[in-house]
Formats: C-alpha cells, sequence, structure tokens
C-alpha cells in the first residue's frame, strides 16, 4: 500500500507568489518616472534637487532590500516563506503611505529606506516560497515566471505612474496605489497561498556557504544583469526626456519600460535555454548583449531606433540569466535555499547601491549620460569574462 503524500496546488501556488513579485517589486522603480513631480515639491534655493540626490531615492530602498537577503533568507529557512511574506508586504505596504505623506526630501528617503525593509524581505521569502512549492521539474521555469512577476512590477510602474500622478494631478496617489497593490498581495499571502510543503534536506552550514567562490560568481552575474537594468531603468526615462521630445507624453515612459516588461517573457525563456545549453554559454549570450546595449547608448543616445535597440537588448540579456542563477544557488544549498539565493541578489543588489547615485553623479559631472553608459559596459564585459569560471552544468 503506497503511503499519501501531501500534495499543493502548484499553479495557485505560482499565482500567488507572482502576484507578491509584482507588488514589492513596483517599489524598485515607482519613483523613478516621478522626478519632475517630485523637484517641484522638494527642489528649494538652498538644497537644489540634483540628480544624484534622485539617485539616492534608489539607493535607500536598495540600501536595505540588500541588507534583508541573507537574514530573510535563514528567517525563511527556517520559520517558512509565508511568515516573512506577510511581515515583509506589510512593511512596504506602510511604507508607500508614508511616502505618500512626505512634505520633505528626507522624509521621502527615510521611507524609501524602510520600503526596502519589506521589498528585500519579500524577494527572497517568495523565492524560497517557489522553490519549497514547486516539483523539480518546473523549478526552472516557475522559477523563471517569478522573476518575470518581478520585472512585471518594477517596468509596468515606470509606464503606469506618470498616468496615475497626471490623472490625480500630483505624486502622492501614485504612490498610493502600489500601497494598495502591496495590501492586495498581503492578503492574498494571508488568505489564498497554499503553505508549502516541508522539504527536508541537509543540514549545511551557514559559513560553508558564504565560504563558496561559486555562489559570488552568481553574484557577479547579478550584478550585471539585474543590478545593470535596474540602475538603467532608473535612469532611462531622464535620458530619453533630455534627448527626445514628443507631443505624446505616453511615448517615453512606454520605451523606457521596454527595459524591464521584456523581462517578463525572457526570464521564464532563460529558464528552459539553461537546461538545454548550460549556464556558461547562456550567460556568455546574455552578459554580450548587456555590453553591447551599454555603448549603443553611449555612443548613439541620440539616435532614437539605436536606443531602442539597446534597451531591447537589454530586456533580453538582463533576463535570461534569473532562473539559471537562482536555482543554481538553492540546488548548491538546499536546505539554506533562502539564505543561498539571498546572498546572490545581496551582491546583485550592492551594484545598485554604487552605480544608481554615481551614474546620477556623472551625468550632472558631463552633462550626458554618456561617459556613465561607457562605464556599465566595460562592467558587463568584465563581468562577461568572469563567467567563464562558472560550472557549466544546470545541477550540481
Amino acid at each position: 500500500m503506497q503511503e499519501n503524500k501531501p500534495v499543493i496546488n502548484q499553479k495557485l501556488a505560482l499565482f500567488c507568489a507572482c502576484f507578491v513579485g509584482f507588488a514589492f517589486s513596483a517599489n524598485y522603480t515607482n519613483h523613478a518616472p516621478l522626478k519632475e513631480w517630485l523637484m517641484k515639491s522638494f527642489d528649494t534655493p538652498d538644497v537644489p534637487f540634483s540628480k544624484a540626490m534622485f539617485g539616492f531615492l534608489t539607493t535607500a530602498i536598495f540600501l536595505t532590500h540588500a541588507f534583508m537577503q541573507i537574514p530573510a533568507g535563514n528567517f525563511a529557512d527556517k520559520y517558512g516563506p509565508k511568515k516573512i511574506l506577510i511581515i515583509g508586504l506589510s512593511i512596504v505596504f506602510i511604507g508607500n503611505l508614508g511616502i505618500s505623506f512626505s512634505e520633505s526630501y528626507n522624509q521621502l528617503l527615510f521611507w524609501k529606506f524602510l520600503v526596502g525593509f519589506g521589498t528585500g524581505s519579500s524577494f527572497v521569502s517568495g523565492a524560497r516560497y517557489i522553490y519549497q512549492s514547486t516539483s523539480s521539474d518546473k523549478l526552472f521555469l516557475y522559477q523563471g515566471y517569478y522573476g518575470a512577476s518581478v520585472l512585471l512590477g518594477s517596468g509596468f510602474v515606470i509606464f503606469a505612474v506618470p498616468q496615475i500622478a497626471n490623472y490625480f494631478e500630483g505624486w502622492p496617489n501614485a504612490f498610493l496605489s502600489t500601497a494598495s497593490v502591496a495590501l492586495v498581495a498581503l492578503l492574498i499571502v494571508i488568505f489564498i497561498a497554499p503553505k508549502p510543503l516541508a522539504k527536508e534536506h541537509p543540514h549545511s552550514s551557514l559559513l560553508k556557504m558564504l565560504a563558496n567562490n561559486q555562489l559570488y560568481l552568481l553574484g557577479i552575474v547579478q550584478m550585471a544583469s539585474f543590478g545593470l537594468v535596474i540602475v538603467i531603468g532608473s535612469w532611462i526615462t531622464e535620458m530619453l526626456k533630455e534627448n527626445f521630445e514628443f507631443s505624446n507624453k505616453l511615448i517615453i515612459p512606454f520605451i523606457a519600460s521596454l527595459i524591464l516588461l521584456l523581462g517578463i517573457f525572457t526570464r521564464p525563456l532563460g529558464g528552459k535555454l539553461v537546461q538545454q545549453i548550460g549556464v556558461r554559454k547562456l550567460l556568455l549570450i546574455s552578459l554580450s548583449l548587456n555590453a553591447i546595449a551599454c555603448f549603443i547608448l553611449a555612443f548613439c543616445s541620440k539616435s532614437l531606433p539605436l536606443d531602442i535597440i539597446a534597451i531591447l537588448l537589454l530586456g533580453v540579456g538582463c533576463g535570461l540569466p534569473y532562473a539559471g542563477l537562482f536555482n543554481r544557488a538553492a540546488t548548491m544549498f538546499p536546505g539554506r535555499a533562502g539564505a543561498a539565493m539571498g546572498l546572490v541578489n545581496m551582491l546583485g543588489i550592492a551594484f545598485v547601491l554604487i552605480a544608481a547615485p554615481l551614474v546620477g553623479k556623472i551625468a550632472d559631472w558631463s552633462g550626458t549620460f554618456s561617459t556613465a553608459f561607457i562605464s556599465l559596459g566595460i562592467f558587463a564585459t568584465i563581468a562577461c569574462l568572469i563567467s567563464l569560471k562558472i560550472s557549466n552544468n544546470h545541477t550540481l
């Protein structure tokens, strides 16, 4: 007689995780297209609202987002991902309410800083939830879908947030809209999301995990894929506005959003391709596309067709590695899958922390974004070469 094994509705679990991914990731870039509105509110003669200050809004959220990757991953491994998701989404909701009522730049910066604790906890717990709720034959694809939802949220708001600000004649309601989405996601996790099955794995040392060089190589690729697309996504709207003028105000936000929205398709596609061609070849193709795209934006920024081509290349190159990176990290340390995935993502976020304000500072100093994009292209090229040291198998 066969023992009845507990089952879980994997499609429902995937839907819940993807909605969560959409909800918290909207906070990565919901400020990016609102620079003009925020400047009108917070620019003063004594403290002008510079590009560098605007870049620090991205740094604020990703500083605490990065800080929470390993601790939240460890808590998700120990206490279960649903509990950590509830805490994380609650923080995201409260933080967005705070942003909408901010009356100074410092308050805005503080609330962005707080929201990062929630997004960081939510991301790594969501990845752990997928890992724990999905059978091995669907894991690469489902992790890719989860990653796609993260880019959907961060890309969609680049287009949607300025429309909300225009319709309601102000930026506060734009942040109230992302607060509402976070609240809906919180209720879904509490009342609808299936409880993930417990997966028994051999105990592994946290120190051993932190000392593993392959995880750090994966983290460098995360810098040159996710980190790169977030940094460029934070500034691409501003660059396009400086270089082009359109009577239709929807065109530039739509073009800018493509850099992230393409990941909806390329992250699941990467989950399929990594099992067919191996990690190394996939990464070489992806990072090469990223480097080429950065150099196009650097040297051909006044050509809209070439800028669009570069954005499309980044959407492909930054999306394909995701599922392979995170499933590789989880496979290496299954007993600490959340913490291992958190380490890889933390390293990617470190790039955002440094590069987002640095791009703004370089643009302020040089008067254009060209020098900044040259630097990003060089980094992507270096990461491409480093990826040759990553093991070529999709499992260990």
